[in-house]
């Protein structure tokens, strides 16, 4: 099973505040130990959403396009982890070890599998989804 870890994003993150030197090698440890247990997949942290773009699709043709900031920090995600494990619980478990503090939250969802589609899915298009995700 795979899951998306979102960071939510907080004052420090949309100033553009970089962690310090000891929070970068914390981290850095936290990633390792994910990496040696094969868990880790891919992780990054975003820039603030000044830098970013939204693109609202109506179904009007073009989608309208808002330069960032965006003014809800709570709805922004700053950084996230793509893991893999046996079940939500395990991974759950291992980010109650993510060294964060200060009241800083993180979300934790599944992904959806080729195999969670079941019959939905006609045989071509699912080796099309295949051949997308190599």
């Amino acid at each position: 099973m795979r899951f998306v870890v979102l960071v939510k994003a907080n004052a420090q993150s949309e100033a553009g505040l970089l962690p310090t030197r000891e929070q970068f090698a914390e981290m850095g440890k936290f990633n390792e130990e994910l990496s040696k247990a094969g868990v880790m997949l891919a992780a990054d942290g975003l820039h603030a959403s000044s830098k970013g773009v939204r693109l609202k699709f109506t179904g009007s043709g073009r989608p309208a396009i808002t330069d960032g900031p965006f003014a809800e920090t709570k709805e922004l995600v700053a950084g996230f982890w793509i893991v893999q494990g046996k079940s939500k619980e395990e991974i759950v478990e291992r980010f109650t070890q993510a060294p964060f503090d200060g009241g800083q939250e993180i979300e934790i969802r599944q992904i959806y599998e080729i195999e969670d589609f079941g019959d939905f899915l006609s045989d071509d298009m699912r080796e099309k989804m295949e051949a997308q995700r190599r």
